[in-house]
């Protein structure tokens, strides 16, 4: 049987990179989409790294699913202040939490939010001195299951 190789391949299908300006443009209390999971898709891996500390502001939250209101399935309620600089958070949402604090899954892999029609992924920002940041970087890693791509 062959293998498939590819140097270059990563987890992630999608990578978001957000500036200091693009958190200020999206407010507090606030959301964009940042990405879409197809129909037949899902998420295995979300990701967050504060690549560039953010400075200006101590009171940072990001959260990141699929609710528009509350988009917390992958991500929930991330305080980037106190992450330490390029050591990444992974999966701490609720859809893929067992119990508080546990993200161990039997068999180590269970890909969440499977969609059967196109699904916007939010990142909503709470900050009430969002407009305040000077600097800073955070990127978002997410896998996205789409078998659908290999359909005939």
């Amino acid at each position: 049987m062959s293998k498939l190789t590819n140097n270059e391949r990563s987890p992630y299908t999608d990578v978001i990179r957000l500036t200091a300006t693009d958190l200020i443009a999206i407010g507090n209390g606030g959301t964009r989409q940042i990405a879409t999971i197809p129909a037949g898709g899902a998420v295995s891996l979300c990701a967050v790294i504060e690549s560039i500390a953010v400075t200006g502001s101590t009171s940072l939250v990001v959260n990141i699913g699929t609710t528009l209101a509350d988009p917390d399935e992958f991500i929930d309620a991330l305080d980037v202040d106190a992450m330490t600089t390029g050591q990444p958070t992974f999966n701490t949402g609720d859809v893929f939490v067992q119990t508080a604090g546990n993200t161990t899954i039997a068999g180590g892999y269970l890909p969440k939010a499977a969609a059967s029609a196109s699904t916007p992924v939010y990142i909503k920002v709470t900050d009430a001195a969002v407009s305040s940041i000077t600097a800073g970087e955070i990127i978002i890693g997410l896998e996205i299951l789409d078998l659908t791509q290999y359909q005939a």
